[in-house]
C-alpha cells in the first residue's frame, strides 16, 4: 500500500465544529455583556463602555478581550466572566511589555521588524484566500448524495481495520523469495521469523484505523481485502508488506455523513478556486528571478508559496464516537501517526 500524502490537518465532522464555533461566539458575546455592565453600560458613551482597563496612557478594550475569547475552545457559558478577567490580566501584562519594549526601541530591531512584516503578509494573504473562498457555491444535496454513494468504503461499507505492517530492506533479486514465503506463511509471526533467519532487516508496527483515517488513494484497495489478506508494495529500499489482521463493520448513514461531506466538498472547491486564482495572478504578473535563483527558475510551476495560504481540503470523517473506537496503537514506518493523519481522518 502506498501511503499517499494528501490533504492536511485532522478535523472532526463539520457539524460539531460549527456548533463549537457558535458556542465560542456566544460565550464571547456573554463576556462582552458582562464587561459592558461592569464598565457602566452605554450611559457614558460608546468609547467609555468599550474600555476594560487603562495601562498608563493606553486603553485595553472589550473588543480585544472578545477577540482572544473567540480563539479559545471548550469554554462554558458559566466560565465567561472568569475567563474574561483572566484574558484582561494577560492583556495588561502584554501591554506593559509592549510599552517597555517600545521604550527600549525593541520595536525597531531589524529582526523584530522582519517578524512583524512577515506576520502582516501572512495575515493579509490568508484574509485574501478566505475572501476567495466566500464566493464558492455550497455543494447541493444531490452532490452530497452522489459523493456518499461513490464512496461506499467510507460510508455504507465502512470498516475499522486492525493492520500490521512490515517495512523490509531488500534487494530486487530477493523480492521473489520474499513474496513466495509471504504467500506460504500462515501469519505475520511466521513470516517475520523467515525474515530474521535470512538476515533481512525490517521494521514492524501495528495500528487500528477507521476507513476515513487511511490515505484516500489507497482506501479502496484495503477495503477489498479480507481478514487475513496481505498486500505488497515495492519501495526504494525494498518492500512494504501490509497485513489485515481483522476488521469490523461500522457503517455511517447519509444523514450522519452529510455535514462532513458538505465540509469536504466546500473546502475542496475553495482549494481549487484559490489555486486557479493564484495561477491567474502569476500569469498576469511580471515575475523575474534574480541571481542564483534565476538558474533553473521554476516559472509558472512554482506555486509553493501559495500553498501555504490555500485552504486545506478537509476530507469527510466519521462521527466522533466512531473515531474514538478506532484509537490507534503506537505506530511507525508507513503507518506512523503522521502518515496516517494525511488520510481521510485528518488530525
Amino acid at each position: 500500500m502506498n501511503v499517499v500524502k494528501n490533504q492536511q490537518e485532522v478535523l472532526s465532522t463539520s457539524a460539531p465544529r460549527a456548533l463549537t464555533s457558535l458556542r465560542v461566539a456566544a460565550i464571547a458575546a456573554a463576556a462582552v455583556t458582562v464587561l459592558l455592565a461592569g464598565c457602566g453600560g452605554g450611559d457614558k458613551g460608546e468609547k467609555a463602555s468599550q474600555t476594560a482597563a487603562k495601562v498608563n496612557k493606553e486603553e485595553i478594550t472589550v473588543h480585544q478581550i472578545n477577540f482572544v475569547l473567540q480563539r479559545q475552545q471548550g469554554l462554558k457559558p458559566e466560565q465567561a466572566e472568569a475567563a474574561s478577567k483572566q484574558v484582561l490580566e494577560r492583556l495588561i501584562e502584554q501591554e506593559l511589555a509592549v510599552q517597555k519594549g517600545q521604550e527600549l526601541k525593541i520595536d525597531r530591531d531589524p529582526k523584530v521588524v522582519q517578524q512583524i512584516e512577515a506576520a502582516k503578509r501572512e495575515i493579509i494573504a490568508r484574509a485574501y484566500v478566505e475572501r476567495i473562498g466566500e464566493s464558492v457555491a455550497k455543494p447541493t444535496a444531490e452532490e452530497v448524495s452522489k459523493y456518499y454513494n461513490e464512496k461506499p468504503a467510507l460510508f455504507k461499507d465502512r470498516r475499522i481495520f486492525s493492520l500490521q505492517e512490515l517495512a523490509i530492506e531488500a534487494k530486487p533479486e530477493q523480492f521473489a523469495a520474499i513474496r513466495e514465503k509471504l504467500q506460504a506463511s500462515k501469519n505475520m509471526a511466521e513470516f517475520a521469523e523467515f525474515l530474521k533467519a535470512n538476515d533481512l532487516r525490517f521494521q514492524g508496527n501495528q495500528a487500528v484505523r477507521a476507513a476515513e483515517q487511511l490515505p484516500l488513494a489507497g482506501l479502496d484497495a484495503i477495503a477489498r481485502m479480507k481478514d487475513g489478506d496481505s498486500a505488497v508494495t515495492q519501495t526504494p529500499n525494498g518492500l512494504t508488506v501490509l497485513f489485515l489482521v481483522g476488521s469490523r463493520s461500522q457503517p455511517v448513514d447519509e444523514v450522519r455523513a452529510r455535514p462532513a461531506i458538505e465540509a469536504f466538498l466546500s473546502n475542496q472547491r475553495k482549494s481549487e478556486q484559490v489555486q486557479k486564482d493564484i495561477k491567474a495572478l502569476r500569469e498576469a504578473a511580471k515575475i523575474e528571478y534574480v541571481g542564483k535563483f534565476a538558474e533553473g527558475a521554476p516559472g509558472a510551476a512554482a506555486s509553493a508559496p501559495a500553498a501555504a495560504t490555500t485552504p486545506a481540503a478537509t476530507a469527510p470523517v466519521a462521527p466522533a464516537q466512531d473515531a474514538a473506537a478506532a484509537t490507534p496503537a503506537p505506530a511507525a514506518s508507513g503507518l506512523d501517526a503522521n502518515a496516517i493523519s494525511k488520510g481521510m481522518g485528518l488530525k
